[in-house]
């Protein structure tokens, strides 16, 4: 923490042997953020379960992209334009800087900040994307888990930026789920291959993996009982990617039952689909989590 940052009481800096974190014991909501990846782990509304799904598995440290919570994929998403490596960027396994941490009556708002001058010389991926660039990572725990990815353009080019806040949720049961709010949106089917379009609430029966051609807001139910919305901001595409059995099992990080719990619902900007920010400007994506309580 480079940065001299005064917490508010409701907020504790723990170094534990994973890293640094941040943990939120406020009235509204607490919640913890680690600094390795600017990555949200935890989010639990006063009175309500845990909202995020965390594999108990992960791998946490540097070099490490921990699996679950919400990964931050900057600055490409996927493989990017081809096939690039890491996976889904070089961001979520960096540490970022703490800026500033504030607290009011409706809860916690954290701002985590990554720099060109923070991003050490061989790191993987950076020189397919050389750009110089300032992002900061806002976030502000209470009754919603409200998410703000904000990307300057440092460079004296144009840059081109992907990613995605690639939020796992932890629901009741996978097989009882249904999202709403795609009907009549074409997306990617990156299991099957080609293109098709939705045709009512999204339902699961196997490995799903979609890049939807749309954004906005999309409602979770188990059977009858909601489960709360998502609400997209800033992008113009939404993956929703459960692993299902066999993928879950060929991931060391992954517990092999642990895909019945969740579902991913990301605010996306695909690579070939990128925001290009010219110099001097910046480009913002978001998400916020409500829960059927809210």
């Amino acid at each position: 923490m480079s940065e001299t940052v005064q917490l508010p009481d409701s907020v504790d800096l723990v170094d534990e042997p994973n890293g640094p974190v941040l943990r939120i014991d406020h009235d509204r909501a607490t919640g913890e953020i680690h600094l390795h990846g600017a990555h949200v782990t935890s989010w639990a509304p006063s009175g309500s379960r845990d909202q995020l799904w965390l594999s108990p598995e992960s791998e946490f440290g540097p070099g490490s992209a921990i699996r679950g919570g919400v990964p931050i994929c900057f600055p490409w998403f996927a493989k990017g334009p081809g096939d690039w490596e890491p996976q889904h960027g070089f961001g979520r396994r960096l540490p970022w800087r703490l800026h500033h941490a504030g607290e009011d009556d409706h809860g916690v708002t954290i701002a985590l900040r990554l720099a060109s001058s923070d991003v050490p010389d061989g790191t993987e991926g950076r020189d397919r994307w050389p750009y110089e660039f300032t992002a900061q990572f806002s976030v502000t725990f209470g009754d919603t888990l409200t998410l703000s990815l904000t990307v300057a353009n440092c460079s004296d080019q144009p840059m081109p930026v992907g990613g995605a806040l690639h939020t796992y949720l932890a629901i009741p049961e996978i097989e009882r789920l249904s999202v709403r709010g795609l009907d009549g949106v074409s997306y990617q089917d990156k299991v099957a291959g080609g293109e098709d379009e939705q045709d009512g609430p999204i339902t699961f029966t196997g490995e799903t993996d979609r890049v939807y051609a749309g954004s906005g807001v999309v409602v979770l139910a188990d059977g009858d009982t909601s489960l709360g919305a998502v609400r997209n901001t800033g992008v113009r595409h939404t993956v929703v990617w459960n692993p299902w059995s066999a993928k879950a099992s060929a991931m060391p990080d992954f517990p092999d039952d642990g895909w019945h719990g969740m579902v991913c619902i990301e605010a996306a900007v695909p690579y070939d689909a990128a925001v290009v920010v010219a110099p001097g400007e910046k480009c913002t994506f978001g998400q916020q989590i409500v829960p059927a309580s809210a």
